[in-house]
């Protein structure tokens, strides 16, 4: 293995795939953990589909592909958030309509407008064809994303958990929300590289289901989320290398393959209720959740404390 390992690493495309893998999955990893227990995930699918016509644009037009698909996934927001107003269409509802418009419209302007864009590129990402130019954009754009996430990581995870308790302590709710909507739209585009439109939303949801079924805790779900990502990542690159397939689509596989396991055998996985039941354990059963959980105060997360215990809460962000 250590053979392969050093063979892998001799190649210049390698190494920029796996530098752009590697940024891609801790700025997913960590933006994953807010976006699965804020209920943002089929708003993740929604921007990652919708930014398609952006791309092609800014392909055409010979700009930078950020530019194109960051226009277009902040007009996603803009327009799923007006159609929500009207009361009449459900979000789900609202997030269909806008992404599956935006989406028939980037397939119509790969058909017709004469380019040199690879369709498969932009569907299920080219890790391994990666230039020192789309490395760069990934460094640029991802690393600042990241660091600010890091830094208003305590305020984010309040929101989270209660905005309405939030807003009281004095946290600017909507905008810390916007900033995360352009973090995850940011996220979106950086992992294009990776696995492409159809699975970015992989990135942006597996590894925080994943890390929050190993533990409640969002400290240690900080960093077990993008570490599972960064992994994930890791071994599809060296997979799609060894069997010659698309790394996006190894990546992600990866990634179910891993949820699989933590779900099975992880410690609140469904194997860790049959050994419990079997064992004759003692479960506390969460009045909100209705999900076991051991009897340990410091283990509990944000959503056992009351709202009106602002001050207690606070204590346990990360």
């Amino acid at each position: 293995m250590g053979g392969i390992e050093f063979e892998i690493l001799q190649y210049a495309f390698m190494q920029r795939a796996l530098a752009t893998g590697v940024v891609t999955a801790l700025v997913c990893g960590v933006i994953s953990c807010w976006i699965t227990h804020m209920g943002w995930s089929l708003m993740g699918d929604a921007i990652s589909h919708a930014i398609l016509p952006g791309v092609v644009l800014a392909h055409i037009v010979g700009i930078p592909y950020v530019v194109g698909a960051l226009a277009f996934a902040l007009v996603t927001v803009a327009l799923v958030g007006q159609v929500k107003k009207s009361r009449v269409i459900k979000p789900d509802t609202a997030i269909g309509i806008v992404f599956t418009a935006f989406f028939a419209l980037g397939t119509v302007l790969i058909s017709k407008v004469p380019s040199q864009i690879n369709l498969s590129h932009i569907l299920f990402g080219n890790l391994l064809g990666v230039t020192v130019a789309d490395m760069q954009q990934v460094l640029f754009v991802g690393m600042p994303i990241l660091a600010i996430l890091l830094l208003k990581r305590r305020d984010l995870t309040l929101i989270a958990f209660d905005s309405s308790h939030a807003q009281a302590m004095g946290i600017p709710v909507r905008f810390l929300s916007g900033l995360l909507l352009v973090a995850l739209a940011l996220a979106i585009i950086i992992s294009l590289q990776a696995v492409g439109v159809i699975l970015s939303v992989s990135l942006l949801i597996v590894p925080g289901a994943t890390a929050r079924l190993i533990s409640d805790d969002m400290k240690h779900m900080l960093w077990i989320s993008p570490l599972v990502a960064m992994i994930s990542v890791l071994a599809g690159i060296v997979l799609s290398y060894l069997f010659d397939a698309s790394s996006g689509g190894m990546i992600g596989l990866v990634l179910g393959v891993a949820f699989g396991i933590v779900y099975l055998f992880g410690p609140h996985g469904a194997a860790w209720w049959y050994r419990a039941i079997a064992k004759g354990g003692t479960l506390l059963i969460h009045p909100r959740s209705r999900q076991p959980d051991r009897l340990r105060r410091a283990d509990c997360d944000a959503r056992l404390y009351e709202p009106s215990d602002a001050r207690t809460l606070h204590g346990h962000l990360p």
